[in-house]
């Protein structure tokens, strides 16, 4: 019984970090137009005593800010240019399609064990 309960705590930490990941992939595609803006990225760690997944800290990607031509813009220097974010719409895109793609695998498990679970509690049952 203990390793279905496991098994539902490992699946549930899954989907919470992934859905963490999905968060930040938003906002990144939220800010891609902002200027000086840092894409933001999130890591995983292992829980050693019980296997589970949390997120780590989230770092900003220290990758060169892409130069924006725009004389008109108000944050433009001298030369016409200002800061733009160094977000990649395809890498965000893909990065959604992975954390969604996870937190689905995820979630098929956790309603494996649940229904496992219930299958055993109405052999007791009986």
């Amino acid at each position: 019984m203990s390793d279905l309960l496991k098994s539902l705590t490992l699946s549930a930490s899954g989907m919470q970090a992934q859905a963490s990941r999905l968060r930040h992939v938003s906002e990144n595609i939220a800010n891609a137009d902002t200027p000086g803006y840092h894409r933001k990225m999130v890591s995983f760690r292992e829980v050693m005593d019980s296997g589970s997944v949390v997120t780590g800290p989230v770092r900003l990607d220290q990758s060169e800010l892409q130069k924006i031509h725009d004389p008109g813009h108000p944050l433009a220097d001298d030369t016409g240019h200002y800061d733009g974010s160094n977000v990649d719409l395809v890498v965000e895109i893909a990065d959604a399609r992975e954390a969604q793609r996870s937190y689905e695998a995820n979630l098929k498990l956790f309603d494996q064990a649940r229904q496992m679970t219930q299958s055993l509690f109405d052999l007791i049952r009986r």
